[in-house]
């Protein structure tokens, strides 16, 4: 039995099937309403119920604590309705923010590559045009794998049919591990997207810089070619780091971009380079290398971040000294279950992205 859902304060009322979550069933309607681990751990979706009844199914104790349950408040990406609800929720509006409604699709495995010792690229063919925005993710469910796993998009929007991940092999994951050792060309998958508030303010004036390390370049990269192929022609600067040489992919196919675009600067950069690399780049963490770039000052520019939780902390104290400040950062923002219970570790001058 389906219920009507209420949002406020957008005034908006949609219907939820049975067992649907409040998240589920608002991003599908094309309503966004602030998440992230989508696994009821990391408090990101809560949201205040008005009136109404819910079950909170598998909402995490210190997410949702016993007080704010008593107060009415839930996780939208566990809680599902018992009754017709109304909800008040936090919801920013962005001029640069796209609406493109959550889809189910089929995909069928069309290409895999071997990126790095850890990384590999999976490309598939799905059976409808997938409409997004450049720097979202989707979800992708697995083969006896209960629960999807969220992968940023590396390709475009204008490739709306074919679509390219990179994916890290996590030491231990069952997923990461599955799509390394397991996945093959042929195989037909099921995923559902967009999903993600991450994304280029185009409207804002000033230069782009993306920072990003190992496959934290897919969103990048997407968000890149996008903004070239739509003619812009303000400077785009990425500083794209690696541990050493073998662990440094798209390396030529970047190097291209910035031959024919050039608004666009690529600075790869190796932290730690072996004698056999014959590394002539730059050297350092990808931090140390934006700020040498730079001399420290970063004004005037629009960053986006994207890269294990490290970096991102090390950008951030960076590019704050060098006077950018919150209202000019922006973080890539999925989690896993397993690193979602971290999240509020990240700083507390940031608010949720």
């Amino acid at each position: 039995m389906s219920h009507l859902l209420t949002i406020e304060p957008l005034g908006q009322t949609i219907e939820v099937a049975e067992d649907q979550t409040i998240l589920d069933a608002a991003l599908r309607a094309g309503i966004w309403l602030p998440h992230a681990c989508c696994h009821g751990l990391c408090a990101t979706c809560k949201v205040q119920v008005s009136d109404g009844e819910i079950e909170h199914n598998d909402a995490s104790p210190f997410a949702l604590l016993d007080f704010e349950r008593d107060e009415g408040k839930c996780l939208a990406c566990c809680a599902t309705l018992s009754s017709d609800v109304t909800i008040e929720a936090d919801i920013d509006e962005d001029p640069d923010a796209e609406v493109h409604p959550v889809r189910d699709f089929n995909a069928t495995v069309v290409e895999l590559e071997t990126l790095t010792p850890t990384a590999r690229r999976v490309v598939l063919e799905l059976d409808a045009d997938l409409s997004f925005q450049a720097g979202q993710y989707i979800n992708l469910w697995l083969p006896q794998i209960e629960r999807p796993r969220a992968f940023s998009l590396a390709n475009p929007p204008s490739q709306s049919r074919r679509v390219e991940l990179q994916v890290r092999r996590v030491p231990g994951g069952e997923a990461t591990g599955y799509i390394h050792e397991r996945l093959a060309v042929g195989d037909t998958l099921r995923l559902s997207g967009p999903y993600g508030r991450f994304f280029v303010r185009r409207s804002a004036p000033g230069s782009h810089l993306f920072l990003a390390g190992g496959t934290g370049l897919a969103s990048p990269l997407s968000m890149i070619v996008d903004l070239l192929e739509r003619g812009d022609t303000r400077p785009i600067t990425l500083i794209y780091g690696a541990r050493h040489r073998a662990e440094l992919y798209d390396d030529a196919r970047l190097r291209a971009l910035a031959a024919q675009y050039p608004q666009f600067a690529y600075v790869p950069a190796l932290s730690d380079p072996l004698p056999g690399d014959d590394w002539e780049g730059v050297t350092g963490f990808v931090h140390e290398v934006a700020k040498a770039y730079f001399n420290s000052d970063f004004r005037g520019h629009k960053a986006y971040l994207c890269g294990p939780p490290p970096m991102i902390d090390a950008c951030l104290s960076t590019l704050m000294q060098g006077r950018l400040f919150e209202r000019d950062i922006y973080m890539e923002k999925f989690l896993s279950a397993a690193d979602a219970a971290q999240a509020n570790r990240r700083s507390p001058l940031f608010r949720a992205l």
